[in-house]
């Protein structure tokens, strides 16, 4: 009864059992020519759930599928892709990929051109993902009537069969504050993200400005502006006007790369395997030229025509002196703006020009300021070779960050060339090195002598070292959460137990290895069918352990790896429980003899996951996953059912309540 009055008047339950429903569809067609449609599937997603795209890479989360019905039978055909509205990419730790995802809300469009011409209805099936704290699988359906130019959403699959040409009219709604909130949200969200990209990259500008390119041309500029300006007044506007020179020819250039690429095409680029490798070999390039092997030099001819542009003097000539600057500089600055460029770029939107923004800005200040008050040069450190050692520095941090990309090839080819254990031996190798050359034991080409160290780059040297030692147990399976989301995840590993250790035939040492049965997370005897593990668990008298689970539950796999992987767990999971862990997102299909449609909720049950699915809202009320459940021999609940539940303490209570409840 209880559950009922929270459906009806929409009540959030305090316990476990419950349909959770996050996502609701509309849809709406639009006659664009003869015989030709526009399809749209808009989606309101409540806060903070997520739905995944279409493109989230394999090896992650479960993208985003449509089934258009009539397609293959000639009734219609598809114009290109589905199109997708705005998405967010963000990487998972657990799943070593880049998630792309909707959030507030997602709307796709499909043109389709009419082969039928008689055909009035066109129907189309929608199965995606939307976590938060857990994840569901759900299956909608929706009609779109070319008469009326309407849409009908169906949860109930005979339903969804038997519509035909009835002019349904689904009732509209009334979301223009939701829509007002959502937008507000989006901007607030964009406004927090615009500002990390812009401080990241001003501490980029700021890197830059201590290279050997840039740093010496300080006093150079300076000591030209105050010859040519004839009083202090006149020095301060050239210099300010230098400096937004500087901003306005970087803005620029971040402006250029997002109208030749687009807003948000780079950020679908993220995961494309060819973008990654050409991105990595270029800062291996780009590296190889900070440690010295040659000079990436834009053409003197550049140079030359910006210099005489520069001499005609006033606001023109300013200007031009500017671009000098970012053309003598380019030997340093080029890759610095070349990573930041494409790493603003991935985030899609005006992320480019607010990352030159930052980097420019950087810059021009500097300039400007020692231009209005030359006497502060006499403060600045003389050049030398700790600019050098700088510029060397900036070579080390690029190529370790050119394996990340690297990596992240490998991880959507699956071709497991870069798995963890080596991604690590190469950066303790990258990052020991550079510690050597801190310390002074390592001189590369345009090095200076070095007779002693400063103060301050033995810290950095000691900072350096710490981290190289730091990353050295993670080759034994240390979880070096510092760096969580470079490296690949624990389970992209050559021994995910670490190295040297291995499972050494676990399964071997059992006895009687049940039939039936695999080894699970952390090698937990599993059995991944209901009724042989519930016939397991009588014979060796243990309480049954129901596990809801997904091969793509980001959730699921934190429980497993951060709870079920605790001592005082794991001895409960392998000792004291029989586990049935039922993935309701395996897309196997049933034989067609045991395909059936849902008394529950009406949807067509096709494969092994639509089974299991079926199955926990049929006898345990709840869709989402992770979502865990003990049952006595006569299948009867032990104690209330639990999700997500990342505290150890309470998740132990939990598993001994039910363990005592058993035994009573």
């Amino acid at each position: 009864m209880s559950f009922l009055i929270q459906a009806q008047f929409g009540l959030q339950s305090t316990g476990q059992e419950e349909i959770i429903n996050p996502v609701k569809w509309s849809g709406s067609v639009t006659e664009t020519g003869e015989n030709q449609y526009k399809l749209v599937f808009d989606a309101e997603i409540e806060n903070d759930w997520h739905v995944y795209s279409q493109h989230t890479p394999d090896g992650g989360p479960l993208p985003l599928e449509i089934t258009y019905r009539g397609v293959e039978e000639g009734e219609y055909i598809l114009e290109g892709k589905t199109q997708e509205s705005k998405t967010k990419t963000g990487f998972s730790e657990i799943f070593g990929v880049d998630e792309i995802y909707f959030s507030e809300k997602a709307k796709l469009t499909q043109n389709i051109t009419l082969k039928n011409t008689s055909l009035n209805v066109v129907k189309a099936e929608l199965f995606y993902q939307v976590c938060k704290e857990v994840c569901i699988n759900q299956t909608f359906y929706i009609a779109f009537n070319l008469d009326t130019k309407k849409a009908k959403v169906f949860e109930n699959f005979d339903k969804f069969e038997a519509y035909g040409v009835k002019k349904d009219t689904p009732k509209k709604e009334n979301n223009t504050t939701t829509k007002k909130e959502v937008k507000e949200k989006e901007k607030k969200e964009e406004g927090r993200s615009f500002l990390g990209i812009f401080i990241a990259s001003f501490l980029f500008g700021f890197t830059a400005l201590l290279t050997p390119c840039v740093f010496p041309m300080i006093p150079m500029t300076v000591s030209f502006f105050t010859k040519q300006s004839k009083n202090k007044a006149k020095g301060i506007k050239n210099a300010i006007i230098y400096g937004v020179s500087i901003i306005v020819i970087y803005v620029l250039l971040g402006t250029i790369v997002t109208a030749i690429f687009g807003a948000d095409s780079l950020n679908a680029l993220s995961t494309n395997v060819w973008f990654n490798v050409i991105f990595f070999l270029l800062l291996v390039v780009f590296a190889a030229s900070f440690l010295g092997a040659f000079e990436i030099m834009l053409p003197n001819s550049w140079v030359n025509k910006v210099d005489k542009q520069a001499d005609k003097g006033g606001i023109i000539g300013i200007f031009f002196m500017a671009l000098a600057l970012a053309i003598v500089s380019f030997s340093c600055t080029g890759p610095i703006v070349g990573t930041l460029l494409v790493e603003a770029a991935s985030k899609g939107g005006i992320a480019p020009i607010i990352g030159m923004l930052g980097f420019s800005s950087a810059i021009a200040i500097p300039f400007a300021l020692f231009a209005m008050f030359p006497g502060w040069l006499n403060s600045l450190p003389r050049s030398g070779g700790w600019l050098n050692s700088v510029k060397v520095v900036l070579g080390f941090l690029e190529l370790a960050l050119a394996f990340k990309f690297l990596s992240n090839a490998d991880l959507v080819l699956q071709a497991h060339w870069l798995e963890r254990e080596v991604f690590l031996a190469i950066w303790i190798a990258v990052f020991g090195t550079l510690a050597m050359y801190l310390f002074g034991k390592i001189r590369l080409p345009h090095d200076s002598p070095v007779q002693s160290i400063s103060v301050g780059r033995l810290g950095f040297g000691l900072l350096v070292l710490t981290f190289t030692i730091y990353l050295i147990p993670g080759l034994w399976g240390a979880p070096l959460k510092l760096i969580s989301g470079f490296p690949p995840p624990m389970s992209y590993s050559e021994s995910p137990y670490g190295v040297g250790y291995t499972k050494g035939g676990v399964a071997g040492e059992i006895s009687d290895f049940p039939e039936g049965a695999s080894l699970g997370p952390h090698d937990i005897i599993a059995f991944k069918d209901y009724e042989t593990g519930v016939a397991y668990a009588k014979k060796v008298n243990k309480p049954i352990f129901l596990d809801f689970t997904g091969m793509a539950c980001v959730n699921c796999r934190k429980m497993e790896e951060r709870v079920w992987s605790d001592p005082k767990i794991l001895s409960i999971l392998k000792s004291d429980i029989v586990l049935i862990s039922l993935y309701v997102d395996v897309k196997e299909k049933l034989p067609k003899a045991e395909r059936y449609t849902s008394e529950t909720t009406g949807k067509r049950i096709r494969t092994i996951g639509n089974k299991w699915s079926d199955f926990q809202i049929k006898h345990y009320g709840a869709n989402a996953q992770p979502y865990y459940v003990l049952l006595d021999h006569d299948e009867e609940k032990l104690n209330e059912a639990i999700g997500y539940t990342p505290d150890i303490e309470e998740y132990k209570a939990w598993l001994k309540e039910g363990i005592a409840n058993f035994k009573k």
